[in-house]
């Protein structure tokens, strides 16, 4: 993504922060894995959507109307030993050069320059919390200023949650990231189509979630979250991770993968049958399915509620499980008391970006809050049905089903970004035959 993206990104936070504040956001810790084995680095969201910068050790700082620059970016200083066992580094001037910082210092610097830049601004942004050794090294370096309060330093007094301002900036996409957010489906459309081509009786879970591993790295992306690989009754389990079990005749498989591009997540599920050919039953609760997707994706547009996608989803499965026996009753008095529940445990969708379940609220206030151009959500209606299921006949037992799209509120409506792998139940037997 271009720097000047993030630039655009860091002068809007500021004209909402206003003269006289400051904002600091660390970037994301690293974590051991075990012993001395580090996981993958993977930079705060936040920290990421305002620098684009990708290294571990890093403070963003931004000054309203400072005269050396706004934009400061206190970072690892170049060491060619350490580079030589652990990677290149940018360097202060690297900040400056590449990633559009109008001032860096080194970041083990920052005890001695951060405090400076507190002085003499009232209000400090900043997210409390969410790493607890840089909230004390802050309240140090506020202490340290109200101590000289009697020698006229001007000390902060006021604390702002920057998430608030960081996050409602960041549910609202804009052209660069959706054109980011839709080669991420793509990736990951072109990996779902993969898997289904190759599925067969006999494999392992792992088999399968191997293909998204190698379609990812090989267009230059990671998992955005741990897949899941779920043949037959292993489909009920929610978030099933273990993807070590046999893929059985006659089962469905249900596969929850996306590719993160560029710290953008996508977010797919498809379920089709192991063998290539769904069952009657099989056929009847996907259909169910998937006409209650449609009727959610219908409902993402411009001034409908959040919710609306999820009302819709639950009356057309609501009806469809009382026609199929699987519920008995009135279908309007079944929703009211969320009867479907049994079988539709989860809501329909959620906020998409650089979290898989990205920020944003929901509601505003006590009201749900209203679609708008540039807002990304999922869309993925379910239905679990576990084997032993008291009341039910056994023809529905151990089906799993889940479909998943990510899809974008237009000016005038919705665009589906993931609608290059099959969901029709025609179109994935015929990719699966060979015939597509």
């Amino acid at each position: 993504m271009n720097i000047k993206e993030f630039a655009r990104r860091r002068r809007q936070l500021m004209r909402m922060m206003g003269k006289d504040a400051i904002a600091i956001l660390p970037t994301a810790p690293e974590h051991i894995r075990n012993r001395d084995v580090e996981y993958p680095f993977r930079p705060d969201s936040d920290f990421y959507y305002l620098t684009g910068f990708p290294e571990p050790q890093a403070v963003l700082v931004l000054m309203p109307g400072r005269r050396e620059g706004e934009c400061v970016l206190f970072c690892r200083d170049r060491d060619p030993e350490r580079e030589t066992w652990t990677g290149r580094r940018a360097g202060p001037e690297g900040a400056i050069e590449r990633y559009g910082a109008d001032d860096a210092f080194p970041v083990t610097d920052i005890d001695d320059i951060l405090p400076g830049m507190l002085e003499g601004r009232d209000r400090v942004f900043y997210t409390m919390g969410v790493q607890p050794e840089f909230d004390q090294k802050l309240i140090g370096w506020i202490n340290r200023l109200r101590g000289g309060a009697r020698a006229g330093q001007r000390t902060p007094d006021e604390f702002i949650a920057l998430e608030h301002l960081v996050h409602d900036m960041r549910l609202y996409k804009s052209a660069a990231e959706l054109r980011v957010m839709r080669k991420a489906a793509r990736i990951s459309a072109a990996a779902h189509c993969r898997a289904m081509q190759v599925c067969r009786p006999g494999m392992m879970e792992h088999e399968i979630e191997a293909e998204f591993a190698w379609a990812f790295r090989r267009a230059g992306c990671e998992h955005a979250y741990p897949p899941i690989v779920g043949g037959g009754e292993n489909a009920c389990i929610l978030h099933y991770t273990e993807n070590s079990a046999e893929l059985r005749d006659g089962d469905l498989l249900l596969i929850d993968a996306g590719a993160e591009l560029d710290c953008y997540a996508s977010d797919i599920t498809r379920t089709f049958p192991v063998n290539g050919r769904f069952s009657k039953p099989q056929r009847a609760l996907y259909e169910l399915v998937l006409a209650a997707q449609k009727a959610a994706i219908a409902k993402v547009r411009p001034g409908n509620h959040w919710n609306d996608p999820h009302k819709a989803a639950v009356r057309v499965l609501t009806r469809g499980l009382v026609k199929l026996g699987l519920l008995k009753g009135d279908p309007a008095t079944l929703i009211r008391k969320e009867a479907y529940r049994r079988f539709y445990m989860h809501r329909t969708g959620h906020w998409l970006g650089m979290d898989v379940h990205d920020v944003g609220d929901y509601k505003v206030g006590d009201q749900w809050r209203v679609l708008e151009p540039g807002m990304v959500l999922t869309v993925e209606p379910g239905l679990y049905i576990p084997p032993g299921s008291k009341g039910v006949a056994k023809k529905w037992w151990g089906i799993g089903i889940r479909i998943e799209d990510d899809v974008a509120v237009t000016r005038d409506g919705c665009e589906v970004l993931s609608d290059g792998v099959p969901k029709d139940p025609d179109a994935i037997e015929a990719l699966m035959a060979g015939e597509a």
